[in-house]
């Protein structure tokens, strides 16, 4: 895998310390056009379940982004599921990384939105 610029970095770093902190399923982090990081783990109810991805996005929109720059999911999953991909290119647009990496934060594979 290629590097991570240092931002992208962060994201990663935000996303697996979320995830050890709760035990959940997923970590994801992403970052908004004006700079502001949301980390988030799975949402995993019994009335309501929620990727870490979609709970990153829905915080972004809830906060007034207008944007997002890049989006990182630690998973078990060999990728992450298409809405969630689409949710990330609704509020960033095409073109938008999306890194996927292992519980441990080492990245595998980046998406393009």
């Amino acid at each position: 895998m290629t590097d991570l610029s240092t931002e992208d970095q962060k994201l990663v770093t935000l996303a697996r310390a979320t995830r050890a902190r709760t035990g959940a399923a997923e970590g994801a982090a992403v970052r908004d056009a004006d700079g502001r990081t949301y980390a988030a783990a799975t949402v995993d109810l019994p009335s309501l379940q929620v990727s870490a991805l979609g709970v990153c996005v829905a915080m972004a929109v809830a906060s007034g982004s207008r944007g997002l720059e890049a989006a990182v999911v630690l998973t078990e999953a060999s990728e992450p599921a298409g809405a969630d991909v689409d949710a990330v290119r609704d509020l960033g647009g095409a073109g938008l990384p999306v890194h996927v990496g292992d519980p441990r934060g080492t990245i595998g594979a980046t998406l393009t939105t």
